[in-house]
Formats: structure tokens, C-alpha cells, sequence
């Protein structure tokens, strides 16, 4: 029996961990995954971070900078949490896959392959890689070539010599442009026009205007936020594909064929592989078993807590749990928000 179990050791339940050891609640962090890390240890070879060091610290103790690197590379970040987690003697049990979390009296229960464990409070925090999502296309059972996702997107080597879609228009689909594009014939496709943000704006200009959006909001007012500023981040390898000329976007195809794509003019091309960089849907499976209000498809909340039981707390899957929570900054404010309503709620009870 626990205070509180936390699903999740990435960058969120690591924050969650922090606030709760400070608070005095006794807990453990439940993780499916052999090592530390996240979603960062799964990422592309390339990968990196849109802010510099100083702009991503989890609670406590702040990112190092990476030697001759203004933007940390994905393994750069992975050594950093597993470093964060030994610094504060955090309890993570690990491989430990979390099957259902379930109502029992004023507690939840939470069901594991390891056994079960009965909290006063859970605090999610899955993120979304393990939750790909794909937009289906007529005829995309027929496509003969290859279709990865960003999370089976490794390096450029996949697809040397070779004709590629890449297909979305966010800052994935823009980095794995910008590299297979050296290696390969590419074509670009997104739904709607890319929106490229100016040169010198990268994550921590993006969280000081999300920051000052939110703000507004609590007053009453409205603020364009991050929104204004364009979707992609021009970070080096995005910059130099830019000059280059191969960022530019075609239209969505309208269906996929044994061998390629067709538009709805008629257009056809062959191709040998299509990469899906259509984002993610939040993993959240274990809760399917709660019958819980909905708001938009999520599960609804009210600031982290949700709605249907207020013992349960979501953090890091993006704004609807509290603005910029996906990130690693923004990870720590939701984190310390859900652990002072658990404290709150526990000594009012």
C-alpha cells in the first residue's frame, strides 16, 4: 500500500517523483521499460531538443550543457534523466507493465504483471510514443513498399537510393526530411501549408510564449500563443535543408496504390517507402477500465486531476493537462501542480 503509485519513469514521472518526496508522501514510480530514459531512448539517431540545456531542467537540478552543442542531442537528454534519477534515489521499479487501474472505495487499485498495489492516488504520466497513430488512406493495405512511423524511424541509411513520401507537417516530418532528403529522392506532403516559425525562435522562446499565453487566459483575455508563430522549429538541419530547397510541400495524396500515391487530379508517382510523421495519440490503455467523463476524446480534467476520480492525476501529454506539459520544463509545472492537489486532497480527508 502507497500513498501513491506514478505510471511512468520518463521526464514527467520523474518530476512527479521530485514534488512528492518533497512533500512527504510515500510512493513508487512504475515503469515498462528496462532502463531510464523515455521516450528520448527510443528516439532517431539525430534527434535533439529544440531549447538549449539551461531551458529544459527538471525540478531541482538542471540540465548540464552538452560539450560544443547548443541544442542536446537525444542521448545527451537520456544520460541526464538516468544521472536525475540516481541524484534523487528515486523509487522506480522497472519492466513493470501496468494492465488496469480500477475504483476501489475511496482508494484505486492498480493491476500489474508484478501484482497489484492499492494508493490513495495515481498520477499517469505514459506520454504518447507507445501510441503512434496512423490517418488511413484508401488503399494503403495495397502499398507494396515500406510504411514507418517516426517511432521506427532510426536513420537516413533506411532509405539510401530509394523514393520517399514523408508525410506531415510538424517538426518530426521536418527533421527526417531534412536528412533523408540527402540520401534520397523525397516529395513532401502535408494537409495544410507548413508554417515554418523565424529563424531565431526555438523552445525557449516557445515556453516564454506559452507562459505569457497562459497567463493571459487566467485573466480573461485572449492570446495567440505559440500558434501565431508557425508549427516547425528552424533548428540547423531543418535551416540547412531549407538551402538546399528541398522543403517544399505537395498537397495530401487522396489514396495509396500497390505501388505508390494518387492525388485527386489524377497524379501518380511511385514510390518504395512512405514515413508517417502524424504524430501521436496519448497512452493510455491502463485507463480504459475507468468510466470517466470525456472531453474532445481525452479523459476530462480539471487542471491535472480527473474529473471522474479526482484520486487520479494526468501529466505530460500536451496542454489539455496543462500547457507545454510535454516537454521537459513544462513536465515539472504540471508535476508540481497534481502533487500539491494530492497533498491538499490527503489532508483534507
Amino acid at each position: 500500500m502507497s500513498d501513491v503509485v506514478v505510471i511512468g519513469g520518463g521526464q514527467a514521472g520523474l518530476a512527479a517523483g521530485y514534488f512528492l518526496r518533497r512533500a512527504g508522501l510515500d510512493f513508487i514510480i512504475l515503469d515498462d521499460q528496462e532502463r531510464s530514459g523515455g521516450a528520448w531512448r527510443h528516439g532517431w539517431q539525430s534527434l535533439r531538443m529544440f531549447s538549449p540545456a539551461q531551458y529544459s531542467p527538471l525540478p531541482g537540478w538542471p540540465m548540464p550543457a552538452q560539450s560544443g552543442e547548443l541544442f542536446p542531442t537525444a542521448s545527451h537528454v537520456v544520460d541526464y534523466l538516468e544521472r536525475y534519477e540516481k541524484r534523487y534515489n528515486l523509487p522506480v521499479r522497472r519492466s513493470v507493465d501496468v494492465t488496469d487501474v480500477r475504483p476501489d472505495h475511496q482508494r484505486l487499485v492498480v493491476e500489474t504483471d508484478a501484482g497489484s498495489l492499492n494508493a490513495a492516488a495515481v498520477i499517469s504520466a505514459t506520454g504518447t510514443w507507445q501510441s503512434p497513430y496512423v490517418p488511413y488512406y484508401p488503399g494503403q493495405d495495397t502499398f507494396s513498399g515500406k510504411q514507418p512511423h517516426t517511432v521506427d524511424y532510426d536513420s537516413p541509411d533506411m532509405f539510401v537510393g530509394e523514393r520517399v513520401v514523408v508525410v506531415g507537417g510538424g517538426n518530426s516530418a521536418a527533421q527526417i526530411l531534412a536528412e533523408v532528403s540527402a540520401v534520397a529522392d523525397t516529395v513532401w506532403v502535408t494537409r495544410h501549408p507548413p508554417r515554418f516559425m523565424p529563424d531565431d525562435v526555438d523552445g525557449a522562446v516557445l515556453f516564454d510564449v506559452a507562459t505569457a499565453r497562459e497567463a493571459v487566459r487566467r485573466s480573461g483575455r485572449d492570446h495567440g500563443g505559440v500558434e501565431e508563430l508557425g508549427d516547425i522549429v528552424m533548428v540547423p538541419p531543418v535551416r540547412e535543408a531549407r538551402d538546399r530547397g528541398v522543403l517544399n510541400r505537395s498537397p495530401m495524396f487522396d489514396r495509396l496504390t500497390s505501388t505508390g500515391v494518387s492525388w485527386r487530379d489524377g497524379r501518380e508517382h511511385e514510390f518504395d517507402a512512405i514515413i508517417w510523421c502524424t504524430g501521436f495519440r496519448p497512452h493510455l490503455g491502463h485507463l480504459s477500465g475507468l468510466r470517466s467523463p470525456r472531453d474532445r476524446g481525452q479523459p476530462a480534467t480539471k487542471g491535472t486531476q480527473s474529473i471522474g476520480h479526482p484520486g487520479l492525476h494526468l501529466i505530460g501529454y500536451g496542454d489539455w493537462t496543462g500547457f507545454a506539459s510535454a516537454t521537459i520544463i513544462g513536465a515539472t509545472r504540471t508535476a508540481k501542480l497534481a502533487v500539491a492537489e494530492i497533498r491538499a486532497r490527503m489532508d483534507r480527508a
